[in-house]
């Protein structure tokens, strides 16, 4: 018998409610398990589940209108079997939306819940028929439910970056965490020009759409890339999964040839293998919490052919008194909400809550306290996170000049022109709106770091910070 794909996404959606999982992950292993399906099957099992997270809120306020049962108020399986065939009604034009009620009842059936096959048909076929007429909230009465629902995003966070960037650009992010997201491919140093060009042109082959970055030549933008393991040039190690906004991190780092670097939150092992490129006569000391974090890095410094990294345990909220003042640059790629990568990690805007952000600054503080000693005089501190947020950023940008005697260096000449450009077009949006930073920065400490924002930039949502230990 064969696989029902939608029972499939039905099961993944049940399996993410019950929070066993983050959804890449989970995602990912379906899809490994079902690798013998065929490449259509596994394309619409990925893109059912990930439109079916993504779209969450909006899918909610469009079944609240049309059903005499709550959403909140729904079996987990009638819940998830509900949104997942809405999503198909109102995004995926190629199946037939009788399809989609017939397919539904059917599931219902098929899982023990025959008697409701009514309930499920009747309001599939009234959001069908209406769907031309669907209405969002009055934007004029209440535009942050009104962006809210339209962008699927919790009313919290709209508020909370509303209230940072002001309405306009918000809703750029919003659009941009939506967006199609390709995959960021970086080339290994050693890769030639030429040789880069030849495996572009493997892949173009193989049906991947595949263009140069707009900010680095040796980062690749690949659409229909699913599978990168089978990418050529991937397990030879030539090319790695890094998104550029990891490796404009690195770069601003400013890595010599013969420095000794200390990645202290290092999985999945991207910013530590592309240090140990830069410090191709230096030492990396890549450290993670877990064995399990340090098994990831391994693989990925393994295919990648890095020799000069040298992998440990250990946690970042202890200081290592023996690395104290040794390091030339340390990377600090902290743990945060993700607000900035939720356009790939869909269910962590479901997950986040307003009091996380509190006990993770806490948790970041630690961190940044015990590991920042390890910079020598003179050295190199890289702060950064994958989130959007001037509390878990900015915030730690004045907490690491006023109290850990670190000074900020200028990003300018360090980072791509284009990069900053949006920068300082950012500020510029912000200032016209009349909206004053969260968090106030001196001038010098703002030059020395960026919020990069999807929806304005081709990155994700990514903060980096360079600092100077004071000699």
């Amino acid at each position: 018998m064969g696989v029902n794909a939608r029972e499939l996404v039905l099961d993944i959606l049940i399996a993410l409610e019950r929070q066993e999982e983050y959804s890449h992950r989970l995602l990912k292993a379906v899809l490994d398990k079902y690798d013998y399906l065929e490449g259509r099957e596994k394309a619409f099992i990925k893109r059912l589940t990930e439109g079916t997270l993504e779209r969450g809120l909006e899918l909610d306020y469009y079944l609240n209108q049309y059903s005499t049962l709550s959403v909140g108020k729904m079996r987990p399986l009638i819940r998830c079997l509900m949104r997942m065939s809405v999503y198909q009604l109102l995004y995926m034009d190629a199946v037939p939306d009788s399809a989609v009620c017939n397919e539904a009842c059917k599931l219902a059936a098929k899982r023990g819940f025959g008697r409701l096959k009514g309930f499920v048909n009747g309001v599939l076929r009234q959001i069908s028929r209406d769907k031309d007429k669907l209405k969002l909230p009055d934007q004029e009465k209440n535009p942050v439910l009104h962006d809210s629902i339209r962008y699927s995003m919790p009313e919290w966070l709209v508020e909370l970056w509303q209230r940072e960037y002001g309405r306009e650009i918000t809703q750029r992010i919003l659009q941009g965490l939506l967006a199609i997201h390709p995959v960021s491919l970086r080339f290994a140093n050693k890769i030639s020009r030429m040789e880069q060009e030849r495996l572009c042109t493997s892949m173009r082959e193989m049906g991947i759409e595949i263009e140069e970055s707009p900010y680095l030549p040796y980062v690749y933008l690949a659409k229909h890339a699913e599978g990168v393991e089978n990418l050529p040039g991937f397990q030879e190690g030539m090319c790695t999964i890094q998104d550029i906004s990891s490796v404009l991190a690195v770069v601003a780092a400013g890595i010599r040839e013969t420095d000794f670097v200390v990645d202290v939150c290092a999985a999945p092992g991207g910013k530590s293998i592309l240090a140990s490129e830069m410090a191709s006569r230096g030492k990396v000391l890549a450290r993670d919490l877990s064995e399990e974090k340090l098994r990831r890095i391994a693989e990925n410094v393994h295919r990648m052919k890095a020799e000069n990294i040298e992998l440990q345990i250990f946690d970042g909220t202890q200081t290592d008194e023996s690395l104290l003042g040794k390091a030339d640059v340390v990377l600090l790629d902290v743990p945060c909400s993700g607000l900035g990568v939720m356009g790939k990690k869909r269910d962590i805007k479901y997950r986040i809550r307003p009091e996380d952000l509190e006990s993770l600054q806490n948790l970041q503080r630690q961190i940044v306290r015990a590991s920042a000693g390890y910079v020598k005089p003179g050295g190199t501190l890289l702060y950064s996170t994958c989130t959007i947020h001037s509390g878990e950023n900015q915030a730690m940008v004045r907490f690491l000049t006023g109290e850990l005697g670190f000074e900020p260096v200028s990003l300018e000449g360090i980072l791509p022109a284009q990069v900053l450009a949006m920068k300082r077009y950012v500020a510029a949006q912000m200032q016209e709106s009349g909206i004053e930073p969260t968090v106030p920065l001196t001038e010098a400490e703002e030059a020395a770091c960026i919020q990069l924002l999807p929806g304005l930039q081709e990155t994700d949502g990514f903060f980096l910070a360079r600092l100077r230990r004071k000699p």
